[in-house]
């Protein structure tokens, strides 16, 4: 196929007053026309159907919760108050219970163009049963009808159900090098045991990146090193040619520089050379350079705030020697951060005020008795992040002087296997002590016992919800660590060898003294999901 007919051809030859208008211009000196063939006819004929491959999964999951915010109201950005600088609970009484059905479809599509190359696709399509649609008379305008992924109803905006989770090529042994692979696309990118970056597929669309990352392996050690575009100021999604404009940042802010983007850097390196032992130090540069208000609305503690430097250094040692396991994973973050008066500071650079000196540790230790037909296993873990007591200076009314950003960040975890099945927790200004059992009554059912104890690691500083935004605004005058104490039960039940699952969780949280300080009440919560999942 060509892109320049015959007849085509021969138009571009005629005087200028009598070229065929339905022709594109090109120069009078025009190649030949086999330099036009931007298709190649032979593409598609050699398809071998034993390279092609796909993956999918399909899970519907029934949702409950009870006392969301403890007796208090639910507000905008899941809080259950409003920030509070003063010295008395601010919490507005009230009942905040739920139930919805979240499903979630995957479907991916891979094809091994030869055993170095391979081509990866995953589409995906999150929908919240009945958020399609509004109240309409006579069912015109509910969801039964309405089936584009675009919703207008329940706060409007609801746009997008269907999008692409990874799109990636991979190379092994790229450039000749034996071990070294290169995977540039949309992607996973899961390292250790997902503690700041994972899939995060409890929810119900996940986490990938748009990156490259290059892998070195060897069979004492692996090397990754990856460059990661979390946001982009020059240029909307599916821009056809490229930058036709200013950047979408506002101009009036940092000179109007185009370089406004949030990146990621990340060098990880896994050595295993130890018997029984997996030692993977790591550093990673979180690069947000944003120099406006657009993500600073939860104050200092905000996930991901914008106009940052954050540099960290962590490593994960991972023990497994007969029936024990242990991790440490210990992490320092330091940097440098702007507060909100960088606003007033548009046209002067980048003033990053706030200094950052983070740190977080995840400890655990576990016995597994093996030889026992349940196997059963018995955990201890202690999880710390800090906190900064001045993380709400932005909000007017405080007193406090903004000249730290300790709080932990985060990044891009799966909390919902670390810090309880309630997701209540992040990894973040948070001092959690836990013990976990579980056992296999058959080969097909997996039953778990999980308590924990949720404490801020500064209570001056917020609380933190899985999700990493702010769950309580802690008063200026807070002294109470303690937020409550949450028991999980979690029965896992496979079907038709492991290819579907079904799981019931239960979980109840008792509140502790923070939360009647900080919102005034003291109720519990409870929370509960049953869910079916295929995968193939």
């Amino acid at each position: 196929m060509s892109f320049v007919t015959d007849s085509a051809q021969a138009a571009l030859e005629l005087p200028e007053g009598e070229r065929i208008t339905n022709v594109a211009v090109v120069p009078r000196a025009i190649p030949q026309k086999e330099e036009y063939e931007l298709y190649d006819p032979k593409i598609g004929k050699n398809f071998d159907l034993n390279k092609f491959w796909v993956r999918g999964d399909l899970r519907v999951r029934p949702v409950m919760r009870n006392g969301v915010c403890f007796g208090s109201n639910i507000l905008s950005g899941g809080a259950c108050n409003a920030p509070n600088p003063g010295t008395t609970p601010n919490g507005t009484p009230g009942k905040a219970n739920d139930f919805y059905v979240q499903q979630l479809v995957r479907l991916g599509f891979g094809y091994d163009l030869s055993p170095d190359l391979n081509f990866y696709m995953e589409l995906q399509d999150s929908r919240t049963w009945g958020g399609n649609g509004a109240n309409g008379a006579g069912g015109l305008q509910d969801d039964t009808r309405n089936h584009n992924g675009c919703s207008t109803a329940n706060g409007g905006g609801n746009c997008g159900t269907l999008g692409v989770r990874a799109a990636y090529m991979l190379v092994r042994n790229f450039a000749g090098l034996q071990g070294l692979s290169v995977k540039a696309g949309r992607q996973y990118v899961v390292f250790g045991n997902q503690s700041l970056f994972g899939a995060f597929d409890w929810s119900n669309t996940g986490f990938s990146h748009d990156g490259v990352m290059l892998q070195y392996s060897t069979k004492a050690w692996d090397s990754y090193a990856g460059w990661i575009r979390t946001s982009e100021s020059d240029l909307g999604q599916a821009v056809p040619v490229g930058s036709l404009g200013p950047n979408i940042g506002p101009s009036t802010v940092n000179n109007g520089s185009a370089n406004q983007d949030s990146d990621i850097i990340i060098f990880y390196n896994q050595i295993k050379s130890v018997p029984g032992f997996i030692i993977e130090p790591y550093y990673f540069l979180y690069s947000n350079r944003y120099n406006s208000t657009d993500n600073r609305g939860q104050g200092l503690g905000t996930a991901k705030h914008s106009n940052q430097t954050r540099h960290n250094i962590g490593n994960r040692i991972e023990m497994r020697l007969g029936n024990f396991d242990a991790i440490n994973e210990t992490v320092w973050q330091f940097g440098d951060m702007g507060d909100n008066n960088d606003a007033a500071l548009a046209g002067q650079g980048n003033q990053k005020n706030l200094s950052i000196n983070a740190w977080a540790t995840r400890n655990w230790i576990g016995y597994t008795h093996y030889q026992s037909a349940w196997k059963p296993r018995l955990a201890v873990s202690f999880d710390y992040a800090s906190g900064d007591g001045g993380a709400n200076c932005t909000f007017t009314g405080s007193t406090t002087p903004c000249k730290t950003a300790n709080t932990f960040e985060n990044m891009y975890p799966t909390n919902h296997i670390h810090m309880g099945y309630m997701d209540v927790q992040a990894w973040k200004n948070t001092m959690s002590p836990s013990v976990n059992f579980q056992f296999r009554p058959s080969k097909n059912d997996h039953i778990e016992i999980w308590a924990t104890s949720l404490n801020l690691a500064n209570t001056k500083d917020n609380w933190y919800r899985a999700t990493q935004g702010v769950y309580v605004f802690s008063k200026t005058n807070n002294n109470k660590r303690h937020i409550g104490d949450e028991v999980d039960f979690a029965w896992t039940h496979l079907f038709m060898d492991g290819k579907l699952s079904f799981q019931a969780v239960y979980g109840h949280m008792f509140a502790g003294g923070y939360i009647a300080e900080n919102l005034g009440t003291s109720a519990d919560q409870d929370w509960a999901y049953v869910q079916l999942w295929m995968n193939f």
